[in-house]
């Protein structure tokens, strides 16, 4: 029984360590992807301030006032 016992205990703790493990990488994982979302809306932010601005501008077709 001592045996079984033992062999139950490291299983235990194997599988312990494997969780605080993938709580870590979990952890990382999550900063990244906040980390990558506020630089996504950022980028996104200055992609729309560039294309109102573009908008803004005077039409492509519009001959120039010196002609």
């Amino acid at each position: 029984m001592p045996d079984r016992q033992q062999d139950l205990e490291e299983k235990l703790a194997f599988l312990q360590r494997h969780i605080e493990q993938q709580d870590r990488a979990f952890l990382e994982l999550s900063k990244e992807v906040s980390a990558l979302a506020a630089r996504l809306a950022r980028t996104e932010a200055k992609v729309t301030a560039q294309v109102s601005d573009a908008d803004s501008g005077p039409p492509a077709d519009e001959r120039p006032p010196h002609w």
